[in-house]
């Protein structure tokens, strides 16, 4: 789910932004940010920073380094920058056998069978999402502690399947950000405040906080989010990375705690357009235990084949016309336009984010309906000591000054409070919602004949405030893709107020091929993905 904002403006735009972006810095003189790239952080000289998947496998091949190798450099950057150094805060749990499992791919690799391109790559996922090992899949809530899960997630199959390494689980906001309307994103009872490693006071954005910093500080190679709305998105915008949210129904999301089967998926993140193609290769699949991945069938494929530099050529994308009060965003998007123009496109001015935003009230009250019923499903047969939503709730009044020792549980309430889907009111909501937002795009790519739509993603990241929660500013591009179940990609677009922004492409269902080649296209005509410096504070 996306930042607690949108949950307190609702009813104005549809987990849209509402409150311009604000931060103390400002004194009516000359800004003192940039508007521009900062330069690579000196300081850092980690071996496998900005390492590409084919780049590790290209390694391996010739002995350069060996998967438990890698594995183990991950592991001591893991404890060096995560936990004792920046302390990100973005790894929630180690997996104690990621080491095992890296050595059996390289016995593997020694005997001749290399299983693909994530033979031997290490890989961090979310903690909403099950594995049948030592570690424990508690959306980041104290009240989960001890839910180990009887057996892997579908994509975790996939992902083994694949011989990628799960190497740790990465921290959230709590139950996915589903939880308090004043929450902070990236944080959770149990993994604390996650931080964004470009300026550590700022937030990483959410839910998947943790698998998007990690991402960014070169913790890993590739990792995993969920999103509902705007948690893939989101913090790979904000954290300087490339995130797919594919077309719901794409990948799997059995073995996954949920918030809503209408808008629930899993998708990469990553630091690059091609390691995101790869991924995703690799999570999409039909899985018989959610039934609405059969759609896909014959519809996935192997996306890498999308990625070719001229792939903006002859394409229409729109644009929203309406312009941000903010000048730097507006500076930033027309200059991300301008590449798009250079490269070939045709850029139609539209107008239907309006539109799009007044079905966020609708969309709100499917969430709470749909929260309710999936998360009792997933206790129901789960291994922890909460059987119901009812059980969470009941603990963490019990538990107040660990589990919300600021913020409070009012979401978990009132999806409580909700009938079952069976209710008039839901069903309504549902159609308005979700097949408004469809026909909405449909239409506009219809009559406008666009291949894609485009925009900043995010503004940049607000400042992390645990007390009164996130404050995020005018730009959201989540809500279009996340309402009607399209596939959305965000790619590296440069930075205002030296943190970093996306650029997005989001089409209609089971594109996702052409908006990767669209982001490829964009990203190797800019290449804006930069190292984080992990400054402590706005003014360092």
């Amino acid at each position: 789910m996306k930042r607690g904002e949108f949950l307190k403006n609702s009813a104005l735009a549809a987990l849209g932004i509402t409150t311009i972006f604000t931060t103390n810095s400002f004194t009516g003189k000359k800004p003192a940010f940039k508007a521009e790239n900062s330069t690579q952080n000196p300081d850092d000289n980690f071996e496998l920073n900005e390492i590409t998947v084919a780049e590790l496998q290209d390694k391996m091949a010739k002995g350069v380094y060996t998967s438990a190798q890698i594995t183990q450099l991950y592991l001591d950057r893991i404890a060096t920058i995560d936990k004792n150094g920046p302390k990100l805060n973005s790894i929630i749990e180690v997996n104690p056998d990621a080491l095992t499992i890296a050595k059996a791919m390289d016995k593997e690799r020694k005997d001749g069978k290399i299983r693909g391109p994530l033979h031997g790559i290490p890989v961090v996922i979310k903690d909403n999402i099950d594995t049948a090992d030592k570690m424990m899949t508690t959306a980041g809530a104290l009240a989960m502690v001890g839910n180990y899960a009887k057996k892997d997630a579908f994509i975790v199959t996939q992902l083994r399947n694949a011989g990628a390494v799960i190497i740790a689980k990465t921290n959230l906001s709590e139950w996915a950000n589903f939880r308090s309307t004043n929450s902070s994103s990236g944080w959770s009872s149990r993994g604390a405040q996650t931080k964004n490693p470009y300026i550590l006071d700022h937030s990483p954005c959410g839910s998947s906080a943790g698998s998007g910093s990690a991402v960014a500080a070169n913790l890993c190679a590739i990792a995993v989010g969920t999103e509902t709305d705007g948690s893939i998105t989101c913090p790979s915008s904000i954290n300087g990375g490339v995130g797919i949210k594919p077309t719901v129904g794409l990948v799997s999301r059995s073995g996954i705690i949920p918030i809503s089967h209408t808008q629930d998926t899993a998708g990469p993140m990553t630091r690059t357009v091609a390691d995101a193609a790869m991924l995703l290769s690799v999570l999409a699949g039909v899985d018989s235990a959610d039934p609405i991945t059969k759609e896909s069938r014959g519809k996935s494929t192997d996306y890498t084949k999308y990625l070719v530099k001229d792939a903006l050529k002859g394409k229409r994308i729109g644009v929203e016309k309406k312009k941000y009060k903010n000048q730097f965003y507006n500076d930033l998007q027309d200059k991300a336009l301008e590449v798009l123009k250079k490269k070939g496109a045709t850029i139609v001015e539209i107008d239907y984010l309006e539109s799009i935003n007044a079905l966020g009230n609708d969309e709100f009250e499917v969430l709470k309906y749909e929260f309710k019923d999936g998360v009792n499903k997933y206790l129901s047969t789960a291994n922890g000591k909460m059987k119901n939503l009812a059980d969470v709730i009941k603990f963490n009044k019990e538990n107040e000054d660990l589990a919300m020792p600021t913020f409070k549980q009012e979401l978990l309430e009132q999806s409580e409070a909700q009938k079952g889907l069976n209710d008039p009111a839901y069903v309504k909501a549902l159609k308005k919602s979700h097949e408004g937002a469809k026909k909405i795009i449909d239409d506009v790519l219809k009559t406008n004949n666009l291949d894609a739509l485009t925009g900043l993603t995010m503004g940049p990241a607000c400042s992390i405030d645990v007390i009164y929660g996130d404050k995020w500013g005018e730009v959201s591009l989540t809500a279009p893709a996340a309402m009607s179940g399209y596939p959305h990609i965000t790619v590296p677009c440069g930075k205002v107020y030296d943190l970093p922004i996306g650029l997005s492409f989001f089409s209609g269902a089971y594109r996702e091929g052409e908006i990767i080649g669209l982001a490829y296209a964009y990203e190797q005509a800019t290449k804006h993905r930069v190292q984080p410096e992990f400054r402590k504070a706005f003014l360092d």
